[in-house]
């Protein structure tokens, strides 16, 4: 009976340990459902620290370039950061609707008179040299008809000592759950081996950026991110971001 016992636990034991990898398969199973219907917090904070942290603007006139219906400029305006509440932000998009968009809701939160909407386009924009303390843009770069001539704009307006921060992505400070759901949601559907998906790829890698910069003629500049990488990949989301400082005049 002793070893009757003894066979009926190993048994169990084994048992248990075979259905333990499934175990953990079911609970990642679940947890990716589980995400899958979050919905995803808003990036554009995110992004917006990620500006004021790595370019350290000096309070003054700012551009958000391709502004759009405005959810990095407000997010910006709305920071505690003391910079961003002294200065004002120029949006700049050909979207006169969207713009007008973004300066309804800066209204309704109190921002309406730091806001001002400009309808132009990166290559070239209607702002004097030398007259800006900070652009930055988030996504609108892939949708310029010349990347090289907005950098190089980018950098004209910029005063002596102003910084640009262009590109993509969801922002450092971006929950880890909400990265991978957010890749899963917009790549899930795509073929990766399809010319739309290497195209995207090819647009974000960081050594297209980099010669986009050279390009340009700007002579000093950092590329941040890693452009697209699967969405497991602990890097998902950085994105890709030019960012340079226009020389102080000697």
């Amino acid at each position: 009976m002793k070893r009757i016992g003894n066979i009926v636990c190993k048994s169990v034991l084994i048992a248990l340990l075979t259905a333990l990898p499934l175990v953990g398969q079911v609970a990642v199973k679940d947890q990716a459902e589980g995400d899958a219907k979050r919905p995803l917090p808003d990036w554009y904070p995110s992004v917006a620290s990620d500006i004021l942290k790595w370019c350290k603007p000096k309070a003054g006139v700012w551009v958000d370039l391709g502004a759009g219906t405005g959810g990095v400029a407000l997010a910006v305006a709305s920071s505690k950061d003391q910079a961003a509440s002294n200065s004002t932000i120029v949006l700049l998009d050909p979207d006169a609707k969207a713009m007008s968009q973004a300066l309804r809701k800066g209204r309704e939160k109190g921002l309406g008179s730091r806001l001002v909407a400009v309808v132009g386009v990166a290559e070239k924009m209607p702002l004097p040299d030398s007259s800006v303390d900070l652009v930055f843009s988030r996504g609108s770069i892939w949708f310029w008809k010349d990347r090289v001539q907005g950098i190089r704009e980018t950098y004209r307006v910029l005063r002596p000592g102003g910084s640009a921060m262009i590109g993509g992505g969801l922002g450092s400070e971006y929950p880890e759950w909400a990265r991978r759901e957010f890749m899963r949601r917009r790549d899930g559907h795509r073929e990766t081996d399809s010319p739309q998906a290497k195209e995207s790829a090819r647009l974000r890698d960081p050594n297209t950026v980099r010669q986009w910069a050279k390009d340009a003629g700007i002579p000093d500049f950092e590329v941040i991110g890693h452009g697209v990488v699967p969405a497991d990949d602990p890097r998902t989301g950085s994105g890709i971001w030019l960012k340079f400082t226009k020389p102080n005049d000697k």
